[in-house]
């Protein structure tokens, strides 16, 4: 990470050039590039070779009660804004963070908790399809991450509202553009336990979000559950989680909920290999009495040479998009080469 200048907030605007230098804040940057090769077989591709690179600029200071600030803003390839967050961490309080769909808040942060050596079952070269949980964490939320002070010792407490959970992501001084599907506000609840056992890590949490026009089909307001745990012996670590995402819809032949099942286990052979195997299935029901199975899996390997990583995913998935047949049955491997700066 290197360090790119210190600015006074009398620097930001010279409305506020009176505020003492006590208020000071440090920005700084980070980035990586990542080169991929993915080959899937049983479905037609084109070009292999793939690049994407990025950069995450994050700004902090503190102000003279000891709140201390984070802006956080990241930035995809061709400089292309993809999320940010601004998080204050109140003394006594904890984090509160306002959140423009960059994650990280609400039911989000155990949509798939799985351990492993590189990414998600669903998140290689192999396009699964799959469908997790995400709460309001995909929208404009606030968020609130308990202090440690206010719990027991290991517990961790998260919650998330959104306003409006539809309205997707608003720049300052701007309200989102009228009702969307007849979706309104909702709120999620995250738990997490560590300090029940050495090594053991357990998880739950719920979200309803408002679903308020029953002309767009919709029979009641949108949950959402997860819970599982991760427990961690020597360089071994296993997970177990389940997730489901219950639409509300009564549109004959629309999707009445998914339901998902996930476990997984990787194994540190030193500080630079590890390697993992991971297996997901999810359920599509819909409301004319069928469902669909997804099932993805995926065996993967890291090792790092200090800024640089080398990461390989064998991924297999059947009835990708919750799709039935041979078509839909795809394996695929995909190869990355990381570099952080």
């Amino acid at each position: 990470m290197n360090k790119l200048t210190k600015i006074g907030v009398s620097a930001l605007c010279g409305s506020l050039a009176a505020v003492s230098a006590a208020n000071a804040g440090v920005m700084s940057v980070a980035g990586g590039a990542n080169a991929t090769w993915v080959s899937n077989e049983g479905s037609v591709t084109g070009n292999p070779l793939g690049l994407n690179s990025g950069l995450t600029f994050t700004g902090a200071g503190e102000l003279d009660n000891g709140t201390a600030f984070t802006l956080t803003v990241t930035q995809t390839d061709a400089v292309g804004f993809s999320g940010a967050s601004l998080n204050m961490d109140v003394p006594g309080i904890g984090g509160i963070k306002i959140n423009k769909t960059s994650g990280g808040t609400g039911l989000d942060i155990i949509d798939d908790m799985m351990p492993t050596a590189w990414e998600e079952t669903n998140g290689t070269g192999l396009g699964t399809g799959l469908q997790t949980v995400a709460g309001v964490g995909g929208q404009m939320n606030i968020g609130w991450s308990m202090s440690g002070d206010m719990l027991p010792e290991g517990l961790k407490v998260d919650l998330a509202w959104a306003p409006k959970a539809g309205g997707g992501a608003v720049n300052d001084k701007a309200a989102g553009s009228g009702d969307t599907a007849g979706v309104g506000g909702g709120w999620d609840i995250v738990v997490r336990h560590s300090g029940l056992q050495d090594g053991l890590n357990i998880f739950a949490g719920m979200s309803t979000i408002e679903q308020t026009s029953s002309s767009s089909g919709m029979s009641g307001d949108r949950s959402q559950y997860a819970w599982g745990g991760t427990y961690a012996i020597g360089g071994i670590t296993l997970g177990y989680q389940q997730s489901r995402d219950n639409l509300q819809t009564n549109i004959n032949g629309a999707t009445s909920y998914y339901d998902n099942e996930a476990f997984g286990i990787s194994f540190n052979v030193s500080d630079d290999l590890a390697i993992s195997y991971g297996r997901h299935d999810s359920t599509r029901s819909l409301n004319n009495a069928t469902s669909v199975e997804n099932e993805g899996q995926s065996v993967q390997l890291s090792y790092t040479m200090g800024g640089a990583s080398i990461q390989i995913a064998e991924s297999q998935v059947d009835n990708a998009n919750y799709t039935s047949g041979t078509g839909s049955d795809v394996d695929g491997t995909t190869l990355r080469l990381s570099l952080a700066f």
